[in-house]
């Protein structure tokens, strides 16, 4: 006799092994998009490149004119110094107005107000005509003796005041994405390191800004490609840039169109390299995150799908694809 407890056996369901038809989603408006922009594409690009007024042999002629290449290379000194001048003025500006101290704080969030608050090109401006104001800067002892002096027109020549002009300008900027990077870092690590014993500066130094440089380099690498571009404000005090050397040209032989169109190619170049070197040291930086991680096996199984497509014959790279 069977038990009331037995358990009765189990039927499984039949299973339906008829394949799923699936239909892909279409999508129209990506298709009519996509011919739309492809059309405008060729339209401009045909209309530049058969554009006689535009002078295009001119412009090949001069692509490495002395000259040309003279302003280029005081471009890129001029962005580098100043970079250099406002990423140290901005760590030092950032640190301050993070101070518990409020005079540190206070003097560096007049600085910031002050710089941010007026057009570079008047900043430029100022630094060149400083002289007006101050005929000669010295060092002494206030309401003393005075060591040492030089005239300020001697001191401040045309590309010092172009350095002060943007490095002081750019160092406002750079203590805000500086301070933004060093608040974004979680409170509690800083009152772990404070509870084993760490200076204040240690901790900035080996916990905060090694962190806090997943946040600041790409508005960084932004700023330093807007600085490459914004060199060419030195125009107006007459300092030989890149701007400036296609004026001198143009001026002489009228030509321009295709002398612009010389310093666009060499900014578009320029830019281009940084470009690519703020995205690997935005990848360095991002090691040990998600978003790093991601990066290298994009960038990895990119690198792969290279290999295999250069040496494993056509049967390989389309697999791979």
């Amino acid at each position: 006799m069977a038990s009331n407890y037995d358990v009765p056996p189990t039927v499984e369901a039949p299973v339906d092994t008829t394949p799923i038809k699936a239909v892909p989603v279409r999508h129209y408006g990506r298709w009519v998009a996509g011919v739309i922009i492809l059309f405008l594409a060729f339209i401009v690009v045909r209309s530049i490149i058969t554009n006689d007024n535009l002078g295009w042999p001119v412009v090949w002629d001069y692509m490495f004119n002395d000259r040309v290449l003279r302003g280029l290379q005081n471009t890129l000194i001029l962005t580098v110094i100043s970079m250099v001048i406002g990423i140290v003025g901005g760590v030092l500006l950032a640190v301050m107005r993070l101070s518990p101290n409020p005079l540190m704080k206070g003097a560096a969030g007049i600085y910031v107000w002050l710089f941010r608050g007026t057009p570079l090109i008047t900043q430029l401006i100022f630094w060149n005509f400083l002289a007006f104001a101050y005929p000669r800067l010295g060092l002494g002892i206030p309401f003393g003796p005075e060591f040492v002096s030089w005239d300020t027109n001697t001191l401040i020549n045309q590309f010092t005041a172009s350095l002060l002009g943007l490095g002081l300008n750019e160092a406002a900027y750079m203590a805000e994405i500086v301070r933004g990077g060093i608040q974004s870092i979680d409170g509690g690590q800083l009152e772990a390191a404070s509870a084993l014993g760490m200076k204040r500066t240690t901790t900035l130094r080996r916990i905060v800004l090694p962190q806090a440089m997943r946040v600041i380099i790409p508005p960084t690498g932004n700023e330093t490609i807007s600085m490459l571009k914004t060199t060419s404000l030195v125009v107006v005090i007459g300092y030989f840039e890149l701007m400036v050397a296609v004026q001198t040209i143009y001026a002489q032989n009228f030509k321009t169109i295709p002398l612009l169109l010389v310093a666009v190619i060499w900014y578009l170049i320029m830019t281009s390299v940084l470009t690519v070197a703020q995205y690997f040291i935005e990848r360095h930086f991002a090691r040990g995150t998600d978003r790093g991680t991601a990066e290298r096996n994009k960038w990895g199984s990119r690198m792969l799908g290279f290999r295999f497509g250069q040496g494993g014959g056509g049967q390989s790279a389309g697999g791979i694809g």
